[in-house]
C-alpha cells in the first residue's frame, strides 16, 4: 500500500464522503483550494476530503468535521483557463483527524490511519453474499448504476473493499456514507449496507 503521510491538506465539504478503493470527481474553484491543490501536486499528490457536521456553514475549526476522514491520490487533474480545476480523488485510507497544524490559507491536519477490523471471516464472507445479491436485485429494478459495476462486484473476494465500493456507488446521502466510512469493524460495515441496501429493494 501507498504510504500516507502523517500531515495532510484537509478539504471540508457539506455533501462528499470518500471511500477507500473509490473515486471521487470534484471541481475545485475556490482560491484557498486552488491553493491547497497546487501544495499537493507539489507534494505527494494527496488531500483528505472531510464531511462538515450537520449545522454548520463554514467549517473554521476540527470541531465542526466528522472525525473520520478518507484520504486520497489525485489520480487526474486538468486546470481550466478561468484558474479552476477539475480532478479526480482516488480514495486510499480512513483516517482519523487528530489536530490542524495549519488553519490558513488551507487547512492542513494531522492524522491517524484508522484501519479496519476484519472481524470474523465465515461471517464476513456470509454478509458480502448478501450484499451482493441485493446489488443485483437492486441493478434489476433499474436503479441507474455506474458502468461495469456489477463485473467489477463479482471480481472482489475482499469483504472489507466490497463494503466500501458498494457504500461509495450506492448510498448517496452524505450522513449515511460517514456513518460507513466511521464503521471499522467489517462485518458491521457489511450489516449497515445490508439496512441500507434494504430499503433500497423496499424491505423485502
Amino acid at each position: 500500500m501507498m504510504e500516507i503521510p502523517t500531515e495532510v491538506a484537509v478539504m471540508p465539504l457539506p455533501n462528499a464522503v470518500l471511500f477507500p478503493h473509490s473515486l471521487l470527481p470534484l471541481h475545485i474553484f475556490e482560491r484557498r483550494y486552488c491553493e491547497m491543490l497546487t501544495h499537493s501536486l507539489a507534494g505527494d499528490r494527496m488531500f483528505s476530503v472531510a464531511l462538515i457536521k450537520r449545522g454548520i456553514q463554514e467549517a473554521a475549526a476540527m470541531e465542526h468535521l466528522c472525525p473520520v476522514a478518507g484520504v486520497g491520490l489525485i489520480r487526474a487533474c486538468v486546470g481550466n483557463e478561468n484558474g479552476t480545476s477539475n480532478l479526480v480523488l482516488q480514495g486510499l485510507t480512513r483516517v482519523r483527524l487528530v489536530t490542524l497544524t495549519q488553519e490558513s490559507p488551507f487547512q492542513i491536519a494531522r492524522i491517524e490511519i484508522a484501519k479496519s477490523i476484519p472481524g470474523n471471516p465465515v461471517e464476513a464472507e456470509a454478509l458480502s453474499e448478501k450484499v451482493k445479491e441485493f446489488c443485483l436485485r437492486i441493478e434489476k429494478i433499474g436503479v441507474p448504476l455506474p458502468p461495469n459495476l456489477m463485473e467489477h462486484l463479482k471480481q472482489i473476494d475482499s469483504p472489507e473493499i466490497l463494503s466500501d465500493v458498494v457504500a461509495a456507488a450506492f448510498v448517496g446521502e452524505p450522513f449515511q456514507r460517514q456513518k460507513l466510512l466511521e464503521a471499522y469493524e467489517v462485518c458491521e460495515r457489511l450489516r449497515l449496507l445490508i439496512q441500507f441496501l434494504r430499503s433500497q429493494v423496499g424491505g423485502n
